[in-house]
C-alpha cells in the first residue's frame, strides 16, 4: 500500500526544476519531495538550505520519494542554481495592490500551465523560505510570477501545500491531454449518452410507478413530473438507468399487488412471495 510501482516518470515538453530557497524545516523538505513524486516530477534543487537532504525527519516524511533527496542539487546561491535554466518562475502569496500591480502581475496556476505547454528547456519553479517567501530582489530576478488564489482571509499556504497546488495543475493538464507516457493514469469520463430505447422505457416505468401510488391524479402527475426532472437532470448512464428501471418496476409491482390492482393481475411483472 503506497509503494511506488516500477513505472517511468511522466514527461512534459519542458524540464521542470523545483527550487526551494533557504528551506529550514526538514519535515517540509520531505513533504515537498513526496508531493513532487505524487505528481510525477523528480528534479529538486536547493539554494542555501538550512536543513540537509539526508536529515532523518526529511527522509521519514519523504517515504518512497527519498531518492529525490539523494539526487537533489544543492547550490550556495541563486545565480549558480539558475545558470542553466532558460525560464525562471517565482511564487508568492503576496497580492498585487497599489503601485506594485505592474511589478507583481501574478499568473494563476492554470494560466501558468497554458504558457508552459509549448515551452522547451529547463524551467525553474522557485519557492521561498517558510515564513518569508521570496524577497523583492528574487521576485525581480524571475521571468514570470505565479500565485495560488487562496482565501484572502488566510492566503499564505504551507510550503509543501503550495508546491502540491501548482504541480497538481501542471500534472492535471497531462492527464486531461493523455500525454506524459505510461505512468500517467488513463482517466476516461463515462459518456453521458442515454440510449433512446432505455430512455423511453425509463420514462414509462416512472409513469407506471407514479400511477400506482395512492392519491388523486394531480398528486400522481406531480410525482411523475418530479421524478422525471430529478432523474433526467442527473443524466444517468445506460447502466444506471437500467438499475433505476429495475427498482421502479419492483416498487410498482409491489404496490399493485398490495392494492390488488387489475394491472398486476394481468402482467405480474415480478413474482411476489
Amino acid at each position: 500500500m503506497g509503494d511506488r510501482l516500477d513505472l517511468p516518470l511522466p514527461h512534459s515538453p519542458y524540464d521542470l526544476q523545483v527550487v526551494l530557497e533557504g528551506i529550514s524545516h526538514p519535515g517540509n523538505l520531505g513533504a515537498v519531495s513526496r508531493t513532487m513524486l505524487n505528481m510525477g516530477y523528480s528534479s529538486l534543487r536547493l539554494i542555501a538550505p538550512e536543513c540537509k537532504p539526508d536529515d532523518e525527519i526529511a527522509r521519514n516524511r519523504a517515504k518512497h520519494s527519498g531518492w529525490l533527496l539523494s539526487e537533489a542539487q544543492v547550490h550556495d546561491d541563486w545565480d549558480s542554481c539558475m545558470e542553466d535554466c532558460n525560464l525562471v518562475i517565482g511564487t508568492s502569496g503576496k497580492r498585487e495592490v497599489g503601485s506594485k500591480v505592474m511589478f507583481r502581475h501574478f499568473l494563476l496556476p492554470w494560466q501558468l500551465e497554458e504558457k508552459l505547454r509549448e515551452h522547451k528547456g529547463k524551467v525553474a519553479l522557485v519557492f521561498g523560505e517558510e515564513g518569508k517567501g521570496l524577497s523583492t530582489e528574487q521576485l525581480q530576478a524571475c521571468d514570470l510570477l505565479v500565485t495560488i488564489p487562496s482565501w484572502e482571509g488566510y492566503p499564505i499556504c504551507n510550503l509543501s501545500h503550495s508546491v502540491a497546488h501548482i504541480l497538481y495543475e501542471l500534472h492535471r493538464a497531462r492527464v486531461i491531454a493523455g500525454t506524459g507516457g505510461a505512468g500517467v493514469p488513463n482517466v476516461l469520463e463515462m459518456e453521458r449518452e442515454l440510449n433512446p430505447e432505455v430512455r423511453r422505457v425509463l420514462k414509462q416505468s416512472i409513469a407506471e410507478f407514479s400511477a400506482s401510488i395512492e392519491g388523486d391524479e394531480i398528486r400522481k402527475q406531480q410525482i411523475n413530473n418530479t421524478l422525471e426532472r430529478v432523474i433526467m437532470r442527473g443524466m444517468p448512464l445506460d447502466v444506471e438507468a437500467q438499475q433505476l428501471l429495475s427498482v421502479l418496476v419492483e416498487a410498482t409491482t409491489a404496490m399493485q399487488h398490495l392494492s390488488e390492482d387489475d394491472e398486476w393481475r394481468r402482467q405480474r411483472r415480478r413474482r411476489i412471495e
